[in-house]
């Protein structure tokens, strides 16, 4: 695994190994299998809520939850979690809490324009927010404590590298959520450093049918399209597939990982990710609402707290596939 133009989030490390073990209640489970474990705290139950813009079936969302349930569970929290892929909704959703008057609020900034004024509420009633994910540039001015995940940019660059590296020439960005600022972000970081030519192309991610059938058409149409480069794991898959049924030798890279990207890096049917580290994501954003609620904290001095991006190959498969297979990585 390479980390890519980016410093390991240390800061994310420090908070990992400074509360794992706080004393107080026990916890759920003691397996060490990253689902539960250890100790919880004797700090008060506070009431935190997630609320992203993930659309049906994106397992990447799986694994952030995951995160944020077991910082819950260390740091006696109930964690509540919604979501809407439209920024309206996501952005009704926000206010249900507020009117729960829960005592922090996690939000992913896709579509900020739409979460403007809910947040400006939130920040009126008192409840701290913590952004994840998308829409860093976003988070300050939303009022927020501070951003976790990845820079985009930085991210989409480091593939355009990465594609210089192993001498493509055309490749096929492929956007699964229209409108997502952080997706066509990571495009353009891709065009800023490859020395070919990106084209994007538009599918519907929630439409596995229609995405497969919208690249296999796309490939088949295009001539020289030599890679395919997905923004999301599940597309990823339905990229494989469409390679296969337009007879192309593309080679397909993707955005974040899960069990079945890690088994297609293994039979190098992918040729490389980008691992953002979504478990990070959903536990540090938990955490950091605990932190700053029980002692005032504030992680990263407000500014961004990376979690990515690496590029990872099948040479780091051995050391993933238990990871991504229990869903924490």
């Amino acid at each position: 695994m390479r980390t890519a133009r980016t410093a390991a989030a240390l800061v994310a490390a420090i908070a990992l190994a400074g509360c794992s073990g706080s004393g107080g209640k026990d916890g759920e489970d003691t397996s060490g299998d990253g689902s539960g474990g250890g100790k919880g705290v004797n700090t008060p139950r506070l009431k935190i809520a997630m609320v992203t813009h993930s659309g049906e079936g994106d397992t990447f969302w799986d694994i952030v939850q995951s995160g944020a349930k077991q910082a819950a569970r260390k740091d006696n929290v109930e964690f509540l979690y919604a979501n809407d892929k439209e920024g309206k909704g996501q952005a009704e959703l926000v206010q249900s809490f507020v009117d729960k008057k829960v005592d922090g609020i996690v939000v992913t900034l896709a579509k900020p324009e739409a979460m403007k004024s809910v947040l400006a509420k939130a920040e009126a009633a008192g409840i701290p927010v913590v952004t994840i994910n998308s829409g860093a540039e976003h988070s300050a001015e939303s009022g927020a404590l501070g951003h976790i995940g990845q820079d985009e940019s930085v991210a989409g660059e480091a593939v355009g590298e990465e594609l210089n590296e192993r001498g493509r020439k055309k490749a096929l960005c492929v956007i699964h959520e229209q409108g997502n600022v952080s997706l066509e972000q990571r495009c353009a970081g891709v065009k800023k450093t490859f020395d070919g030519t990106v084209e994007n192309l538009n599918v519907e991610g929630t439409n596995a049918p229609g995405a497969q059938s919208s690249i296999s058409a796309k490939l088949q149409a295009t001539k020289g399209i030599d890679a395919v480069v997905t923004l999301g794991a599940p597309i990823a898959a339905l990229s494989v597939k469409a390679k296969e049924d337009a007879g192309g030798e593309a080679e397909v890279a993707t955005f974040d990982l899960n069990a079945e990207v890690v088994k297609r890096l293994k039979a190098e049917e992918i040729g490389f990710a980008v691992d953002q580290q979504p478990y990070l994501q959903g536990y540090l954003a938990v955490d950091q609402l605990w932190l700053h609620k029980t002692n005032a904290n504030v992680l990263g001095g407000g500014k961004p707290v990376l979690t990515g991006p690496a590029i990872v190959t099948e040479k780091d498969v051995p050391k993933l596939e238990k990871y991504t297979a229990r869903g924490t990585r």
